[in-house]
């Protein structure tokens, strides 16, 4: 347990500075992620050093397809989250305290080790959101990046501006969930809001981190064609045409149990309509075997990555340009 970063003092308490709910927290208690505590006056994270999660998992499950592909991510958690989402697939370990999971104990520096020697190209901080174990995400990565090991952060971006800045220093990569295009739907969904997330898309979109973005559609939620449209265009309107945009496949989990499967049919249908709106790499996930798993080239269409699941059978890009028509294709190649 360390001493927090981004608060400060007040009478009432002390006042987290790290996300947008901007927590005031009393003596004794937690935020609203669980993972920072008032203990005399001052601010501690539960999280440091206390990872739930410890695994290896292909680079494609993040989801990010234009970073390293065909690559291994250690991957990292720990417990706490600062949204509370009816959908969320993780919500044994996010909706905890890191207080609850206590088997485990790695340094910075055991997780930078172990990275290297199961020959990972990159850490990630991901199943919960990492912004809530901020200390040992940047702590991490700046031993890793010393090391030669990219840093990937997946995230819903819930974040304010200064702590943000200071990851754009030593985060190489960042796959971020924009649950929706609605501030209603943040706050009856998610707990959160949609505007933070607007400011950290563009904040990331302006640095030198390799940025992806997820969108959940989840039937009878986040499915409305007109909200996508306005996604969409919003995207292409602010800068993120080469930004991939993955549609994830929902399935009935936590809360929301009695909502539907996505069908393929919609899929295809906001799949169809972020093309038209001019975003140029546009993914669906979660349903495999589909056509638009895989990477194509924006210019001549041609295949350049064959995906099958997590996995590729053949890459045909060379010094970030493909190899039929020699046009630069956005991302982090080697």
């Amino acid at each position: 347990m360390i001493r927090a970063r981004y608060y400060k003092k007040d009478e009432a308490g002390v006042k987290c500075l790290l996300c947008p709910h901007a927590c005031m927290i009393k003596q004794g208690e937690s935020g609203k992620c669980r993972a920072r505590k008032n203990i005399d006056g001052e601010l501690y994270s539960l999280a440091y050093g206390n990872p739930c999660a410890v695994h290896i998992d292909p680079i494609e499950k993040k989801p990010l397809n234009h970073f390293l592909p065909a690559t291994n991510s250690l991957s990292i958690a720990t417990a706490g989250c600062n949204l509370s989402c009816l959908n969320c697939q993780n919500w044994q370990i996010s909706q905890s305290s890191p207080d609850d999971f206590t088997d485990t104990r790695m340094m910075p520096d055991e997780i930078v080790h172990l990275a290297d020697q199961r020959a990972c190209a990159s850490i990630a901080y991901t199943y919960t959101d990492p912004t809530i174990y901020y200390e040992y995400m940047a702590d991490t990565a700046k031993l890793a990046r010393i090391k030669g090991i990219r840093n990937v952060m997946v995230s819903a971006g819930y974040i304010l501006k200064a702590p943000l800045q200071e990851l754009c220093h030593f985060i190489d990569a960042a796959n971020i969930d924009l649950k929706s295009f609605s501030n209603e739907l943040y706050q009856s969904l998610n707990g959160a809001s949609l505007k933070p997330v607007l400011q950290t898309l563009k904040a990331l979109n302006d640095s030198d981190v390799w940025l992806e973005i997820t969108n959940l559609i989840i039937p009878g939620y986040t499915d409305d064609k007109t909200m996508i449209q306005q996604m969409c265009q919003w995207l292409v309107d602010n800068g993120f045409e080469n930004v991939p945009l993955h549609f994830s496949r929902f399935s009935p989990t936590y809360r929301l149990l009695d909502a539907k499967t996505t069908p393929v049919s919609t899929l295809d249908q906001v799949y169809e309509l972020a093309k038209k709106a001019g975003l140029n790499y546009v993914y669906i996930g979660n349903v495999p075997g589909h056509a638009a798993q895989h990477t194509y080239c924006h210019q001549c269409a041609s295949k350049l990555i064959d995906r099958a699941g997590y996995y590729m059978s053949e890459i045909h890009i060379a010094e970030g340009k493909c190899e039929y028509c020699n046009t630069v294709i956005p991302g982090v190649w080697q």
